[in-house]
């Protein structure tokens, strides 16, 4: 095997092996971010204008409801606490 050979399979070798730590690493985040979702409840009606967590009618991500306190878009909140805030529901308004 001469040297560009070599050098052609120790950098795809090394390609192959960065593309896998960063499925890898991306798969992680998720999981984390699913747990932490599970001790989290979506609270309808009461977030600041462009500060909504997801998507809702009308546009279809994070930060982009310029309505405040709009009864279809949610703030991801600890459990139990939704209900405790004014305005606050956890099922988003119907129609």
């Amino acid at each position: 095997m001469n040297s560009t050979q070599l050098l052609k399979s120790t950098l795809a070798g090394a390609l192959a092996l960065s593309a896998a730590a960063i499925a890898l690493a991306a798969d992680e985040s998720q999981s984390k971010a699913m747990g932490k979702m599970g001790h989290m409840e979506k609270c309808y009606g009461i977030n600041a204008a462009h500060k909504n967590d997801c998507q809702a009618p009308g546009h279809s991500c994070a930060g982009q409801d310029a309505m405040a306190r709009d009864p279809n878009s949610f703030v991801a909140l600890p459990k139990g606490v939704c209900e405790k805030i004014e305005g606050g529901k956890l099922q988003p308004e119907k129609g």
